[in-house]
């Protein structure tokens, strides 16, 4: 077997599994492909001299941890606009331009990292570990607790093996997870207050989101929300916290005539989510943004509508969307 035949055996079961790493790590789908590629590029460099005193795994993660702290030196963090002040007060409340400039948290496929393993209770910590408001609240951690608290709480590392990742003490692995976990306790939304949604009645929750949306019908979809939903809509800096809020928003902007919108299924963040198309003036729908929900109880407590149509190539869908067709063929990604 030649030398690149075995680097790829040896180091393609890592792809999707690094892939979600430095998604974490970054917040962007984009990026963290930049850096698995980086990642596997130095590995192929420094193969010949990999001599197994750690597995593969550790080693491909010592590199994506290093490429990944690089790529963080000079960056700000991916926001969502909840992030950057407190929420309208009005519905007429001016949202503010869409800020492009901002690198704002972006949504990953589920179908990028959904691989199921063979413990379905693996599927559900992994889908859990890459909920929409953990990435979220992730981004404010410093670069280096934000490796420890992955490589420790997500992917359950040891203290030891996280120290000599890092080229570290096992004390200052412990420190830097402590704060992490600190930090992150003041950012990120109960673990019980989240749940994949697998039941009949969730399911059943997400298609009546999606039918209320696509007919305009602003009442059945308010009945849908938490009173203390929330509702954000990158580029757009401004956002809307209270069914209220949310409802005259949506009712004077949005939801104004039946059959504007069309909704295909997806997932995203082990979240559902759609492909929002929105009707063109001649025929069809044009692709407008990915709306990922967040589930609480028996109701929507949180909308992300990325209004970037430039995500949907990651989806798999294609950005037009003939007048005829109900749902369509995924193309990809």
């Amino acid at each position: 077997m030649r030398e690149s035949e075995e680097f790829e055996r040896l180091t393609g079961p890592f792809r999707a599994e690094l892939l979600a790493y430095c998604y974490r790590m970054l917040g962007s789908v984009q990026d963290a492909e930049d850096q698995v590629q980086e990642t596997l590029l130095r590995a192929w460099r420094g193969y010949g001299g990999f001599e197994g005193r750690s597995s593969m795994r550790t080693w491909l993660y010592r590199i994506a941890t290093n490429v990944c702290l690089r790529a963080l030196e000079n960056r700000d963090r991916r926001p969502l606009p909840s992030g950057l002040g407190g929420p309208a007060d009005e519905a007429d409340t001016p949202l503010g331009a869409p800020r492009p400039e901002i690198g704002w948290l972006e949504p990953i496929p589920d179908a990028v990292f959904g691989t199921a393993p063979a413990d379905p209770a693996a599927v559900v910590v992994s889908r859990t570990s890459m909920r929409l408001a953990l990435i979220a609240a992730l981004q404010y951690l410093p670069p280096r607790q934000r490796a420890v608290l992955i490589l420790r709480d997500v992917l359950r590392w040891r203290a030891a093996e996280v120290a000599g990742l890092l080229g570290v003490s096992t004390v200052a692995v412990n420190s830097l997870l402590q704060r992490a976990r600190t930090q992150l306790e003041l950012t990120a939304p109960a673990e019980d207050a989240i749940r994949e949604p697998t039941r009949p009645v969730d399911r059943d929750l997400v298609g009546r989101y999606a039918a209320a949306f696509e007919n305009a019908d602003l009442t059945a979809l308010v009945a849908l929300l938490r009173e203390d939903a929330v509702l954000e809509m990158p580029p757009l800096p401004g956002w809307f916290r209270g069914r209220d809020a949310i409802a005259a928003f949506l009712g004077a902007h949005v939801l104004v005539r039946p059959g504007e919108f069309r909704m295909i299924p997806t997932a995203a963040n082990g979240q559902p989510a759609f492909a929002a198309y929105a009707r063109e003036r001649d025929s069809g729908y044009t692709a407008h943004g990915i709306c990922v929900l967040t589930l609480a109880g028996t109701r929507v407590s949180r909308i992300v509508f990325f209004n970037d149509p430039g995500l949907f190539a990651g989806f798999g869908f294609p950005s037009r969307l003939p007048a005829g067709e109900r749902e369509p063929v995924p193309c990809g990604g």
